[in-house]
């Protein structure tokens, strides 16, 4: 039995909705990109050519979106994903400050995800926000004017939300 990426079904209707709404098929990459990627957790190579499959289209057409885009992942990342805009706007007001500081005080580089697999810091181009710059995206949730002690403040946030206290009533269900 092979454990080939598939896409179910109900996913296959959505495709080819998007097909039918759109004069070709590879006017669909896009969402269908979307798609894969919130269904596999990142685009492997795999995953690429399933698309391409899907829509009959050549896998460097697929190639040429999910290696353009920052918005693509090629490579599985952590539970957070923490992009830092390095844009010109954002780097004036913090930016690169920001990222040094977020990946020492994980210990990673960018690009990375800690041991935990909790948190991956990535810079992107441009988040469109330059007005509340620095920003940081977090698992697509802006966040704008960030300093040093509010990542940190954040990353403690999130560590716990991933690591919730044990349950008092774990004893109890016992007796």
């Amino acid at each position: 039995m092979s454990d080939a990426l598939t896409f179910s079904s109900e996913q296959l209707a959505t495709i080819q909705a998007l097909i039918k709404r759109y004069p070709t098929p590879r006017s669909a990459l896009l969402p269908t990109l979307h798609l894969a990627q919130a269904t596999f957790g990142h685009l492997s190579m795999e995953a690429q050519q399933l698309v391409a499959d899907t829509l009959g289209i050549r896998l460097m057409a697929v190639r040429e979106v999910v290696t353009f885009y920052t918005m693509f992942r090629e490579q599985p990342c952590g539970t957070f994903r923490l992009e830092v805009c390095t844009n010109i706007g954002c780097c004036l007001n913090g930016a690169n400050e920001l990222v040094h500081h977020l990946c020492d005080y994980l210990g990673i580089k960018v690009g990375e995800t800690t041991d935990d697999g909790l948190f991956t810091v990535t810079e992107v181009e441009c988040a469109g926000a330059c007005g509340g710059a620095p920003v940081v995206q977090i698992n697509n949730l802006y966040h704008e004017n960030v300093t040093c002690e509010q990542i940190e403040t954040m990353v403690e946030s999130m560590r716990q939300e991933a690591t919730p206290e044990p349950s008092q009533h774990s004893e109890e269900t016992t007796a």
